[in-house]
Order: structure tokens, then C-alpha cells, then sequence
């Protein structure tokens, strides 16, 4: 089902080489669409130690509480090979979105709890329309672009947030309008 293709994270780059070279240097060569298992295979490569800098940063920035720690996946604007992870420690569990990971950490444990990832759109398009074809070891991830899709991911952050769904009301305002 997917085709191996090369992408570029920051754990790809020699200290000869420049982003920008390598990447334009492969989008000359075949076509650099990136599959989303291609994109978790590299991004593995520095991600666990990036993660635990991001809780160390988090347990300093929120002493004594729990805390969730975003990673945000982007691609470059231009070289669309190249992948970047962002981890941002917050307070707050995020909205869940696109290209989008969220792990809770329990300060009285010491645990770091893995709670949703979300791919980029075209992934999450492809997985919806093509979910009979999506092979086993890829189902978990069908799974989260469903409870993404059907609004599950917004009202478990909500709930965890103490935040409560929209009353009826709001909805009939919303239809109203």
C-alpha cells in the first residue's frame, strides 16, 4: 500500500549539508509524497529524546501538576520533504487537530501517558475513504482519524480541561442564525 519515499527531519542532516539542499535535491529526483508511515519511521529517530526534554522543560514550567505535552508536526512551506516535530509542554490538553500528538504526564506517578495522534489531512482523508484496505498494523491510527473525525478527541480534551460540551441551546442559536 505505500511506497517508501525519503523525508528529511533535523535527525537526517549531516553537518555537511543544508536542509534546503537536500531536500530540493530529492523533490529533483521522484515524487516526495510522504506516507504516514513513512513520516512515524523517521521521525522515531530523535523523538523519545526530544519528548523527555519536553517533560523535563514541562515538570520545571508546571511544578507539582499534571501536565500534557503537544507535539506539532510541520512541514516546511517549500520543501515539502522536510518534516519538523515541535514539543510544547501545556497545561491545558489541546484542542485535538491535524498533524497533532498529545501524552498526559502524572506528576504523582512520574508516568507519561500516550493519549491521541492525528496525521495530516490527506492521510486522514485517504484512511476514511480507503478504511477496508488499511492493514492491521495501521488500524489503531484509523481508529484515532475516526474519534478525531466524529468529535470523541474534541470532547475527551474538553472533559479532561473541565470544560463542558455545548448545551442545546447554543445549538439551536447556531441553526437559528
Amino acid at each position: 500500500m505505500h511506497e517508501k519515499k525519503t523525508i528529511i527531519t533535523d535527525s537526517t542532516v549531516d553537518n555537511q549539508s543544508t536542509v534546503g539542499k537536500i531536500a530540493t535535491d530529492l523533490q529533483a529526483k521522484a515524487d516526495y509524497q510522504v506516507s504516514a508511515i513513512d513520516q512515524a519511521a523517521e521521525n522515531t529517530k530523535d523523538y523519545m529524546k526530544n519528548l523527555y526534554e519536553c517533560v523535563d522543560r514541562g515538570i520545571k514550567q508546571f511544578p507539582n501538576q499534571d501536565f500534557y505535552v503537544h507535539v506539532e508536526t510541520k512541514k516546511e512551506k517549500l520543501l515539502e520533504n522536510v518534516l519538523r516535530n515541535y514539543f510544547i509542554p501545556k497545561s491545558a490538553c489541546p484542542t485535538p487537530n491535524y498533524d497533532q500528538s498529545v501524552f498526559k504526564y502524572i506528576h504523582e506517578k512520574g508516568d507519561l501517558i500516550f493519549m491521541w495522534v492525528v496525521p495530516d489531512r490527506g492521510t486522514c482523508f485517504y484512511f476514511k475513504e480507503n478504511w477496508k484496505e488499511i492493514p492491521a498494523e495501521e488500524k489503531d491510527l484509523l481508529t484515532f482519524i475516526r474519534m478525531f473525525d466524529d468529535g470523541t478527541l474534541l470532547k475527551l480534551a474538553k472533559r479532561l480541561n473541565g470544560e463542558k460540551d455545548d448545551s442545546p441551546e447554543l445549538e439551536k442559536k447556531r441553526i437559528i442564525i
